[in-house]
């Protein structure tokens, strides 16, 4: 379980299938200490540490997840969010992230907005839904207050603090990003069915 609050970015280093397991090598960040069997966020997808050492980490990903996030477009070079998971003493700063990615949406728009930049994202319309205004969301593993939400899109407010220590400085109209909706939500539609 997570926040949604990024600690870091860092860059992959290496991608590679091997016998059937697509194999991601991360650069270790600074004063990080990883243990195999860990689970860390990866641009919001909850990954289990199969190798740590001091310069890198490796993580094993199935095919399911590469199609149903943005990893497998990922490649040397590109740098990712990570979040270590939650412990006791840590402090929630964000919301209950899952690390399991429901969805993934399209940057449609970016504007000025004061000090502040909007940013708009194109979302598949049975995913609108748990997404509502002034709830939260996590886009690429980051918890996000959503400023808009209507069918198929919704926009949030990002400060350049944010832009500057998350991959979302880096991206561009056209992007695609991934999606973990609120988990209360999708509790409290389940219950209300019943």
């Amino acid at each position: 379980m997570f926040t949604g609050i990024v600690e870091t970015t860092s860059p992959l280093l290496r991608v590679r299938e091997s016998a059937g397991r697509h194999v991601y090598v991360v650069s270790t960040p600074q004063d990080w200490r990883l243990q195999e069997g860990e689970s860390v966020s990866v641009s919001g997808v909850c990954s289990t540490i199969q190798q740590s050492g001091r310069r890198s980490f490796q993580l094993v990903y199935m095919p399911e997840t590469l199609r149903k996030t943005t990893l497998g477009e990922l490649g040397p070079g590109n740098h990712v969010n990570l979040e270590r998971s939650l412990t006791l003493q840590s402090l929630l700063g964000g919301h209950v992230v899952m690390g399991h990615v429901d969805t993934t949406a399209r940057l449609t728009g970016i504007r000025d907005d004061g000090t502040a930049k909007i940013y708009e994202f194109q979302i598949a319309p049975r995913f609108s839904r748990y997404i509502v205004s002034k709830g939260s969301v996590a886009v690429d593993g980051i918890s996000l207050t959503v400023v808009d939400s209507r069918d198929g899109r919704f926009t949030v407010s990002l400060l350049e603090y944010t832009l500057a220590r998350t991959t979302l400085g880096r991206r561009r109209t056209g992007d695609r990003v991934n999606i973990e909706t609120d988990i209360l939500a999708k509790y409290v539609e389940k219950l209300a069915k019943r």
